[in-house]
């Protein structure tokens, strides 16, 4: 008999661990959103508050709190050589803000992803200026790339905010550190030409080399932004990046409805990467929505400039996500933009409101949309939450030769609840 108990107990044990470990695996998802200039409005004094209008006094502690995990922030090489226009729309985060305000992330148990401009203003599909730094010293700027990649991480790391994701590279759809490394389409849109892969791909071969040496744990991931209004391109920008035999794990995009259109876009461009690329995970790196004004092009409004509209497509964005099963990875852009409380003659932090993030610029309250983002984490072809399956799980009750029990057991003994032994007495 106390062998079969124990033989039970063995099973039961094994069973409830391969459980456990199937729903940590299925539940490998992040959700959160670039937050570069929270520090910048904690300064200034933005007033911040929930959906009711009570305060909040730690921002990362509430974010954590809705769901979650994982910040994003940007660096650039010297912000403070961009223009002033750059610099009003919150260019400003070099290595010091970075390592100081990554520490922070990491303390407060969330994940920190790094997203590296390589420039000293902002770097998207329009500008990718090489930075005045790489342009002094006298060494090809495909290779200076990684001994800058490598000291900013020995810093981050030495001040404990290693990354745990880091983008090599922003919107990198038609290269970067231009003109050296900058690469173009064809006439028709649907492949590249020849020019600059080489210098490109090393470029990005040093990248992913400095960040295997320095946060040989963190998941690299290469950020274009063509995937809903040009899959066909997206394809062949990775095709050409692992023919070139490029290191990296992660498969980023861009996406905003203003610019790109419908949902139904980014759905047809994720289907294209999960058919061609089936062993890379894809994560949504940006997007956002208006809630007020119009953001980006007027004949692309889908959804209503109302709190509703913007909650609307952030449920509509997930829905289609979670159909995705490589896709991994949701974050909002600009998601702390908030001037509600500062004097704007004096305090202001960005030179113009941006209506797509996910606070009220003239309440200071956080919108619907923010609460809809943790339903990323259970979506339809995942597994629920592990804190959800606890809850689930307080009153199944095991006898120690598991046997389920319908409740609570009245008689005394010994049994198994919430993978813990549990004497009744």
């Amino acid at each position: 008999m106390k062998r079969l108990l124990l033989c039970g107990r063995l099973v039961l044990t094994i069973v409830f661990c391969a459980f456990c470990v199937t729903i940590m695996a299925s539940a490998q998802k992040y959700v959160g959103g670039d937050i570069s200039l929270l520090p910048t409005y904690e300064e200034h004094g933005a007033n911040y508050m929930d959906k009711d209008g009570k305060k909040i006094t730690n921002m990362l502690a509430f974010l954590k709190e809705q769901g979650l995990n994982t910040m994003r922030v940007r660096l650039f090489v010297d912000p403070s050589k961009a223009t002033d226009e750059a610099k009003g729309q919150g260019v400003r985060q070099d290595l010091d803000y970075v390592k100081a305000f990554g520490k922070r992330i990491k303390d407060a148990g969330l994940n920190f992803m790094l997203d590296f401009h390589y420039s000293d203003t902002w770097a998207d599909p329009s500008h990718q200026t090489t930075p005045d730094l790489f342009i002094r010293v006298n060494t090809p700027v495909w290779e200076y790339i990684y001994y800058y990649t490598k000291e900013a991480l020995q810093t981050l790391v030495e001040a404990g905010a290693t990354p745990d994701f880091i983008q090599t590279g922003n919107e990198i759809s038609f290269g970067m550190l231009w003109d050296a490394c900058k690469v173009t389409p064809n006439s028709s849109w649907n492949a590249y030409l020849d020019t600059n892969w080489g210098s490109f791909s090393t470029a990005l071969k040093n990248a992913s080399k400095a960040c295997r040496e320095v946060c040989p744990n963190a998941k690299i991931i290469i950020h274009t932004e063509q995937c809903a209004n040009n899959p066909t391109l997206d394809v062949a920008f990775f095709k050409r990046i692992r023919d070139n035999e490029v290191d990296y794990d992660i498969i980023g995009v861009s996406y905003y409805p203003y610019f790109k259109g419908r949902v139904s876009n980014l759905n047809t461009g994720l289907t294209q990467l999960e058919t061609n690329f089936p062993d890379k995970k894809i994560m949504i790196v940006e997007t956002g929505c208006g809630y007020h004004y119009t953001v980006g092009d007027q004949d692309k409004q889908y959804y209503p400039l109302t709190y509703e509209g913007q909650r609307q497509f952030t449920a509509d964005l997930i829905t289609m996500l979670n159909k995705h099963q490589n896709v991994t990875g949701l974050f909002w852009w600009f998601l702390e933009a908030n001037e509600y409380g500062l004097d704007w003659s004096t305090k202001r932090v960005t030179d113009s409101w941006y209506n797509a993030s996910l606070f009220d610029n003239e309440t200071g309250r956080a919108l619907p949309a923010l609460y809809e983002l943790k339903n990323f984490l259970e979506g339809e072809t995942g597994i629920a939450l592990m804190s959800n399956v606890r809850s689930k799980m307080e009153d199944v009750w095991y006898t120690l030769d598991g046997r389920r029990l319908s409740g609570k057991p009245s008689a005394k003994g010994i049994y198994i609840h919430n993978a813990h032994k549990v004497v009744i007495n």
